[in-house]
């Protein structure tokens, strides 16, 4: 029997379809407000979810990767993804919240400490998911690198190949940075000891020392080590560069087969991947994302999706696989891409919160037969997927003379 099968839900303003806000159930009025996405992810939970991620960016929503696209007839704006996830935190109690972050203009530093508060202030439930970049006009709103250090779109232009190499190379070790950051506190550094005045064990303190070609960070972070030891890393991956950056630094990837054979292509290059990094003892959880919009019959779930292209004027699409029928036949789809290996399934709601609603309250109960959860049975994100809490590694190196000051 395949070990426990694993669902999560991609949130995304009003759903992934780009007419969803105009959807009869829809609540476009309150996409920037704290009570949609608490009700969001109240909802998931419910559903005894792992978890979900929240989408974000540094650029408005385009259709095109080049930058805005001058519509005005979708959602365009957005909220900050790891404020969003702080503020859902003490309303929720076991579902995972991973934010995004984007790697190109932000700093490891910053978010490391960002996602270390998330994980207190949810009591271990943080992860993240790291994007190496986005629009290739989000310098411009910077001004910090150069548009050409962004990869154009030929497949065959060398220079193109070069920027995106070292695009996947830069965020490799954005996470290695983050990474030690959460261990430069070993986790009795804090003493707070009144009688004797002594907070902090500055021993217990650790520079990090990390330079390389595109960070130089001596740390150690102003936050103690977070209440998971590490909180979940996560990476979207389509092609065998990312799958690369997962293997080497996740502990899950999302990739997007759009068929069984698919399937087995992409489990077989991830698992290779992952030994070549020497990484094949440690877990690495794959899940596939899939795009869905469900109904209680295939007619009615096909005609809302239909709905939704008429208004927005076009067929939708996706990276990743596009859905469209009941949870009965979602529910066979996941448990043979579950038997063929794939741990879990981050779903993308076409449309928010009935496709949601569809997960959560038809989709789960169906899955529950297949191995998955009825209740939850354990407090952090690590715990859910049966990860130990690990060892510090600047711990483990034992006492050194650079220590914080």
């Amino acid at each position: 029997m395949p070990p426990e099968l694993h669902l999560a839900v991609a949130l995304e303003g009003a759903g992934w379809h780009p007419a969803a806000w105009r959807a009869v159930d829809a609540r476009p009025t309150e996409v920037f407000t704290a009570r949609y996405w608490t009700d969001l992810v109240q909802e998931a939970e419910r559903g005894f979810l792992d978890f979900v991620t929240f989408e974000d960016s540094l650029g408005m929503q385009s259709s095109s990767r080049t930058g805005p696209d001058g519509r005005i007839d979708q959602v365009r704006g957005r909220l900050d993804a790891v404020l969003i996830a702080s503020r859902v935190a003490p309303v929720t109690n076991h579902i995972g919240l991973v934010p995004t972050v984007i790697m190109a203009h932000t700093e490891p530093f910053h978010v490391s400490k960002a996602i270390a508060t998330l994980d207190y202030v949810s009591n271990g439930r943080a992860g993240v998911r790291v994007q190496a970049g986005n629009m290739t006009s989000d310098p411009a709103h910077f001004g910090r690198r150069p548009p050409s250090s962004f990869p154009g779109q030929d497949p065959n232009d060398p220079e193109a190949a070069r920027a995106r190499n070292d695009l996947f190379d830069e965020t490799r070790d954005y996470i290695e940075v983050m990474r030690r950051l959460w261990d430069s506190w070993e986790d009795d550094a804090e003493i707070r000891d009144v009688i004797t005045g002594r907070f902090v064990d500055r021993e217990k303190l650790h520079y990090i020392d990390f330079e390389g070609q595109w960070f130089s960070v001596k740390g150690p972070s102003i936050t103690p080590r977070p209440p998971q030891g590490q909180p979940i890393v996560s990476v979207l991956a389509h092609a065998t560069i990312p799958y690369r950056l997962a293997a080497r630094t996740a502990d899950i990837v999302y990739v997007t087969p759009h068929d069984d054979v698919d399937v087995v292509r992409i489990r077989d290059e991830v698992r290779a991947e992952q030994a070549t990094a020497g990484r094949q003892d440690d877990s690495l959880l794959i899940f596939a994302d899939l795009v869905v919009f469900l109904d209680s019959d295939q007619a009615t779930a096909e005609s809302r999706k239909r709905s939704l292209d008429d208004l927005d004027g076009a067929e939708f699409s996706s990276d990743a696989q596009v859905f469209v029928g009941t949870p009965e036949q979602l529910a066979e789809l996941l448990l043979d891409w579950h038997e063929e290996g794939i741990a879990g399934f981050r779903l993308r709601p076409g449309s928010l919160p009935h496709d949601l609603a569809q997960i959560t309250q038809s989709l789960a109960p169906i899955l529950q037969r297949g191995g998955f959860r009825d209740r939850y049975d354990t407090s952090t994100l690590r715990s859910i997927f049966g990860l130990p809490r690990p060892a510090n590694r600047y711990a483990l190196a034992g006492p050194r003379k650079d220590v914080a000051g």
